[in-house]
């Protein structure tokens, strides 16, 4: 039986074997045009100011339905959608983060790809601006792990969120620095940054993160700025599942295009979120001209990481929002 799993599986496992790019059809896609991911991709990090990454969450519903794993990741990354570049997330591998012969593998299937592995996004190890400072010495202890596995597999930086029960945006604040300082002195030695997310809350208020970066005095210490990401205060899902999640209304959100401005001076990773697009290409919610433009006026040159989350099919939301920055990358350089 030909289905996506089965062809991926393959894909990877050919590649890594023969290490080749070009030549693979993707037959199993029943009733679309063959065409090999080097046909279907022109893209040249040399013919634009910035190099694409693929974000794992953008296929998190694959991952959770048990369709693709952690290790094909590298693989379809290259085959699929012909980028050689990518950032994981923790929750799918949460269990491994000490498994040497688990991050041995993962590494040599990047690595015998051209893979470069950016960096680990982190969730679920604790609020590292919580209010307690026990709590918060602990979830910074929990992170300690990720920066290890981090600097094996070759990336720069773990994605963290600046999680906090103040409700005073000052307390909040004091206590983000504390938590963030901590991680970013153990992160040092490690050449490992700790970059913070717009992910909920305060941090959604690029005035407030921006204040917060001010306050560490380190240079391993920064943002991962990301375009959707503003939404101060949402509705309450109906049950903790990720679809509820995915479905909550936001009931304040922060300016997008002046929160970027307020983060891009501390970026060393930029997420590009996607939902939905029109006829011509374009994200319906996010003008990515503007927001390329300010992370070009930045001097911002690194990845920026295609993070689709909108519904139907992810793999065809990942190739328009690679096209997209692809568009708008060669127009502005």
């Amino acid at each position: 039986m030909c289905n996506r799993r089965n062809f991926l599986q393959q894909s990877t496992i050919a590649l890594a074997g023969a290490g080749l790019f070009g030549g693979m059809t993707m037959s199993c896609f029943s009733g679309k045009k063959e065409k090999t991911a080097e046909e279907d991709v022109f893209y040249n990090s040399d013919d634009m100011f910035f190099k694409i990454s693929l974000a794992q969450w953008s296929l998190f519903r694959q991952f959770y339905a048990g369709e693709i794993t952690n290790l094909e990741f590298p693989g379809i990354t290259k085959t699929v959608f012909g980028l050689e570049a990518v950032e994981y997330v923790n929750q799918f591998f949460a269990d491994k983060a000490k498994d040497m012969d688990y991050l041995k593998e993962l590494k040599m299937r990047s690595g015998d790809l051209g893979i470069k592995n950016v960096l680990i996004m982190i969730d679920d190890e604790g609020y590292l601006a919580v209010a307690d400072e026990k709590e918060r010495i602990k979830a910074v202890e929990n992170h300690y792990k990720w920066v290890e596995a981090a600097k094996y597999l070759g990336c720069h930086a773990i994605r963290v969120n600046a999680y906090t029960t103040d409700e005073d945006p000052e307390d909040a604040r004091l206590a983000a620095i504390d938590g963030l300082s901590r991680l970013c002195e153990f992160a040092k030695p490690y050449d490992i940054n700790i970059l913070v997310e717009n992910h909920g809350g305060f941090s959604s208020n690029g005035q407030w993160l921006a204040s917060v970066m001010r306050g560490i005095d380190l240079d391993n210490r920064g943002t991962l700025p990301d375009f959707g990401n503003f939404c101060i205060k949402r509705t309450e899902p109906e049950e903790n599942t990720i679809e509820a999640w995915m479905n909550t209304v936001c009931l304040e959100e922060y300016d997008k295009y002046k929160g970027m401005k307020e983060l891009m001076p501390f970026a060393f990773g930029v997420s590009a979120k996607s939902h939905n697009f029109d006829e011509e290409g374009n994200e319906k919610d996010i003008d990515y001209y503007r927001m390329m433009r300010i992370v070009k006026d930045a001097g911002y040159t690194g990845y920026v990481g295609i993070e689709y989350e909108g519904p139907g099919d992810a793999y065809e939301g990942i190739k328009d929002t690679r096209n997209l920055l692809i568009k708008v990358g060669q127009e502005l350089t």
